[in-house]
């Protein structure tokens, strides 16, 4: 069985929900905003602040300077990033990462688990205490307008206020991941299963995913 799934989603398309469903299939904790919670203590910001601006920030400083550093560089380090007193120049974007991805190896460590966004299936990838065999990385993606209806019947919006809020919270997750992982946030090449969830709904997408968690 693979012991960590981590799950990518587009903006309406209920990624959150299966991720959910995926979790209690398996027996396992979801990690979502829980991540938000334990990133706040990990750096000291509060975690409202943090849900507001983890997506609306982007800085390739953090890149930058990994590739310099003594601690973990992408693609070859696992160790925690620690800023330390020159934290106080550091992005705030970049210091809202440092503590997400802090803290999602922190939970990873603790056991198998679900991972929702927040380049989790990056993260994990570059950690060399978990093998790659072990992580199941997912993309959950919809038709526009099914993400759009969910958007309405979820959060009570109009139709063009729903079809704005969809496009411009997945052009701003696309932006985030792009920007920290140098890669492209639902490219088929970087994830093991891409899945419209409009084709077998909610639930039967996450017993799918579950499923194919436990048989590989």
């Amino acid at each position: 069985m693979k012991k960590f799934i981590t799950i990518g989603r587009e903006y309406g398309a209920g990624g959150n929900k299966i991720a959910q469903l995926v979790g209690k299939e398996l027996g396992i904790p979801v990690y979502d905003s829980e991540i938000i919670d334990l990133a706040a203590k990990e750096s000291g910001l509060s975690p409202d602040f943090i849900k507001s601006t983890e997506q609306n920030l982007s800085s390739g400083w953090l890149y930058t300077l990994l590739l310099g550093s003594g601690y973990s560089t992408p693609g070859t380090g696992t160790g925690r990033i620690g800023l330390g007193p020159q934290s106080l120049n550091v992005p705030l974007a970049d210091q809202v990462f440092n503590a997400q991805r802090n803290t999602i190896i922190d939970l990873a460590k603790k056991g198998p688990c679900v991972l929702v966004g927040r380049c989790s299936d990056y993260v994990l990838r570059h950690c060399e205490e978990i093998s790659r065999s072990e992580i199941l990385n997912v993309f959950i993606y919809a038709p526009l307008a099914d993400k759009v209806k969910r958007a309405v019947e979820e959060n009570g919006l109009d139709p063009a206020t729903a079809e704005r809020d969809v496009k411009l919270i997945d052009k701003r997750r696309a932006n985030h991941y792009n920007t920290f992982t140098e890669r492209t946030w639902g490219n088929k090449n970087h994830y093991d299963i891409l899945v419209n969830s409009s084709l077998l709904g909610i639930e039967k997408t996450a017993r799918m995913i579950a499923q194919i968690a436990r048989e590989s």
